[in-house]
């Protein structure tokens, strides 16, 4: 009988001890899923903000309470949107155009007001079509030739090239 208590007792520490460390392992998956959602998901959401285009909203309502396996399908999902958007960022519409503008107007860390970088933006401007950035990292000098460049994208996207009207006609665009 001692036999049996003793393997009894040693299989149910056993069994404590596994489930244990099960519980463990899993917390630890579920933290680390968690933080990866959570950085890929702000680099999606700053990529989309860049461009100004919807951010995409995830399939959960709150990660902490999500299962190992949806969190790992859920960090597939976010690890294509982070890339799509990374990817589609580097590649604003009419580049060759901007950098055109660009050769015309000054360094992409020109700080000598009132215009700002390397597109010339001045503050009302930097404010209307590129705000969050501005009250994030300051001026236009401070953003990154990216950041400046889909700052512009919006302003074209309603105003077309004429914020730049000689530089444009150098270009050949207006």
């Amino acid at each position: 009988m001692a036999a049996t208590c003793a393997f009894t007792f040693t299989t149910a520490a056993s069994g404590a001890s596994g489930s244990a460390h099960r519980l463990k392992a899993e917390k630890q998956a579920l933290a680390f899923y968690t933080g990866e959602i959570r950085k890929l998901r702000t680099e999606t959401w700053y990529w989309q903000r860049v461009m100004g285009v919807p951010q995409s909203r995830p399939n959960v309502r709150r990660l902490e309470t999500a299962s190992v396996p949806r969190l790992q399908q859920l960090d597939g999902l976010w690890t294509a949107l982070e890339h799509r958007a990374y990817q589609r960022a580097q590649h604003p519409p009419n580049l060759d155009a901007w950098l055109c503008i660009h050769r015309y107007e000054g360094s992409w860390t020109d700080a000598g007001g009132p215009y700002y970088g390397g597109l010339q933006m001045d503050m009302s401007f930097q404010s209307s079509y590129g705000g969050w950035l501005l009250a994030r990292k300051g001026t236009a000098d401070h953003w990154t030739p990216l950041e400046q460049i889909w700052t512009a994208v919006k302003a074209a996207r309603v105003r077309g090239f004429w914020p730049w009207p000689n530089t444009a006609r150098f270009c050949g665009l207006i």
